[in-house]
């Protein structure tokens, strides 16, 4: 699941294996762009910006993607067999002399002017893995609604960019708070921000997400994906729940004892594990 760290790591890989290089081929495989070609033109940089992609070519126009839940870039040396999925699921073929970044199932994928990338990320809050990384401004965001529930808080990409659905769960077992206690009732609200900023920035660099002391792959997180299995710290089984909008609803996963219930919170859920 692409969450601000898998989103970092591919930027980066996209952005070594075609920054600096003209491209011999460009197949942008959704209606909008099907006459596109950007072949010819010179990839100048790709940059990450919380969980989008911005692929900035020269004369001033971006290749915008998202990843979503299961989007994927792929790179292949020019004889390398694709492999990351059917042909019907590609979006988007990037190809320079020595390098073809592959796009697959790609829900967004629009092509801007450069200087209109607000367009498309300019209501992210401040990046956990950017150079714009504010953690006072995220804060202020997040507390802006003393009264909505910290696990969506912490989802909404408009207060801090790059937490998706796996670090909210495992930074509100870590903050040792339900995924609904309304966020302005948590005690020492700024560890929020600085867990949040530690956890992506040990991620950013592996392939597989930790968030425990544990490298074991049936340790790595404290909560998330375990429903129903014992709590590390206390035993207690994991519950499942959702939460959020209902058209953006995510199975939450939480400890009702390292994370008791608050009390006040009417609208807490039944568990469903």
């Amino acid at each position: 699941m692409p969450e601000g760290d898998t989103v970092w790591r591919t930027a980066r890989r996209l952005h070594e294996a075609l920054a600096g290089r003209q491209l011999t081929r460009s197949d942008l495989r959704v209606p909008k762009l099907a006459t596109t070609d950007l072949s010819g033109r010179t990839v100048l940089e790709v940059v990450p910006r919380g969980k989008h992609l911005l692929t900035r070519v020269e004369g001033g126009l971006t290749l915008h993607s998202h990843l979503r839940m299961d989007g994927a870039w792929k790179i292949y040396a020019p004889a390398e067999r694709w492999r990351g999925g059917p042909g019907h699921q590609i979006r988007a073929v990037l190809a320079t002399a020595d390098r073809t970044a592959v796009g697959y199932r790609l829900p967004v994928l629009e092509l801007l002017r450069t200087t209109d990338e607000g367009d498309a990320v300019g209501h992210l809050g401040p990046d956990l893995l950017g150079p714009d990384w504010d953690a006072d401004e995220a804060l202020r965001r997040l507390l802006a609604d003393p009264a909505r529930p910290l696990g969506e808080a912490l989802l909404d990409q408009r207060n801090l960019a790059g937490i998706g659905n796996v670090f909210k769960c495992e930074l509100c077992f870590l903050l040792r708070a339900s995924p609904w206690l309304p966020i302005g009732r948590l005690p020492a609200p700024e560890r929020a921000t600085t867990l949040a900023k530690k956890l992506l920035e040990a991620n950013k660099d592996r392939l597989a997400r930790v968030t425990t002391p544990s490298a074991r792959p049936d340790r790595r997180q404290w909560v998330y994906g375990r429903g129903g299995r014992p709590c590390f710290r206390c035993g207690t089984a994991i519950r499942t729940g959702e939460q959020g909008p209902a058209t953006q609803e995510r199975v939450t996963y939480w400890c009702p004892v390292c994370q008791p219930e608050d009390a006040d919170t009417p609208s807490f859920p039944e568990p469903t594990g």
